[in-house]
């Protein structure tokens, strides 16, 4: 018995390409009951009204057009969520994925049972087409890491152009992340153990119209993705990333704590006499860290929410009181560790008593900037 086959587009700012993969999508799949879901994130360029308009000729395309809850992944769901088929297809609108291969898409899903395939780029027959070396390495770097999370002995994870069968789909949709940076990923981690993959190989095109989609949040969002995989069930991916940042102020500071004795700085005399001297070295390792810290906080850890232009500067005062807190409660929660906790309690491992008492300090001034941070630095409003 021939399946009904739902193909899902994302779209965003492709009214040029999607006329003609449509086209050629439905000519590719003639001998086929098929649909097409185009679901567009209000485009600039109104893809979606181009969409309505090719409905004249095209009975079978569907159109959602979406105002909220944008991104590829959550998109992907929003078209799966209402499509008829027995069968998924997933692919581009940009004209880069090989609409040649789905009948033989749908032969390795209904004929040979599988239960998910993909087009992949790195097995024989398959190609990057006329990417760079540099692309290419990235892609490669970026499916290693990927194939680490999931079960599947598969090439191209990272594929954007896959089949999986509705009854699949079914299963784990309501553990899939709609936030996740490849839908695919999530369907390969979070399916079942016993998953029936098969490859079928293509040349990835080169976009004839519009401009790529990557940015510099592709890392980001990646990163996300692999953090939420492996531990999502247990702790904030976002906060997992923000941790990371973290971790590089520390050298940030230590390198401009060297700096600052390399020149001599002098220290400085405030009149306070617990605080006297203060170590110049030591104010410009932890004011390069805060800065260094806002940075990559801004266009990484909450690069949606980041603050653009002059609005930056309004950002780094807000999260330069924010880190100017965390350090008073740091010192503040050590001394109440130290003089009062633990004042009289020794660890039979040897582990002194200070490095104890500072690791949990950090670890609270820690998450109390970023409860802060992510509440109030980079609370959800417009910043542009």
């Amino acid at each position: 018995m021939n399946p009904t086959i739902s193909v899902i587009l994302p779209t965003y700012n492709e009214s040029e390409n999607l006329p003609i993969a449509a086209e050629r999508i439905s000519e590719s799949l003639s001998g086929f009951m098929h649909e097409i879901i185009v679901v567009d994130d209000d485009s600039p360029d109104r893809t979606w009204e181009v969409a309505e308009d090719l409905q004249k000729n095209l009975p079978q395309l569907k159109v959602i057009r979406r105002f909220t809850g944008k991104g590829l992944s959550s998109a992907v769901l929003t078209g799966m969520g209402i499509a008829k088929g027995d069968l998924f297809v997933v692919m581009d609108s940009d004209l880069q994925h090989d609409e040649r291969i789905l009948p033989e898409m749908i032969r390795s899903l209904n004929d040979r049972g599988n239960d998910l395939c993909l087009g992949t780029r790195y097995t024989n027959g398959g190609s990057t087409g006329k990417w760079s070396l540099f692309r290419v390495g990235i892609s490669r770097f970026g499916n290693a890491l990927a194939r680490r999370l999931i079960r599947q002995n598969v090439s191209d994870p990272m594929s954007g152009f896959f089949g999986i069968r509705k009854d699949v789909y079914s299963e784990v949709k309501n553990s899939i992340n709609p936030r996740g940076f490849k839908i695919l990923l999530e369907f390969l981690a979070r399916g079942k153990e016993d998953l029936k993959v098969e490859e079928i190989p293509y040349t990835f095109r080169t976009r004839v119209h519009g401009e790529t989609k990557l940015d510099n949040s592709v890392i980001r969002n990646f990163l996300l993705a692999l953090l939420d995989i492996r531990f999502g069930e247990w702790i904030s991916p976002t906060f997992l990333l923000y941790a990371m940042v973290g971790a590089t102020g520390v050298i940030v500071n230590l390198g401009g704590f060297l700096i600052g004795e390399f020149f001599s700085l002098p220290d400085i005399s405030t009149g306070i006499s617990f605080l006297d001297p203060i170590s110049s070295s030591v104010l410009l390792g932890i004011e390069l860290s805060i800065i260094s810290n806002f940075l990559l906080n801004n266009y990484f850890t909450f690069y949606e929410r980041r603050y653009e232009g002059f609005r930056a500067i309004e950002g780094f005062a807000i999260f330069q009181a924010v880190s100017l807190f965390g350090l008073i409660l740091q010192i503040e929660f050590y001394q109440l560790l130290h003089n009062r906790v633990f004042s009289n309690y020794s660890f039979s491992t040897g582990i002194p008593i200070k490095l104890v008492c500072d690791l949990i300090s950090i670890g609270v001034a820690m998450l109390s900037n970023y409860f802060l941070n992510s509440n109030l630095t980079w609370m959800k409003t417009n910043r542009k």
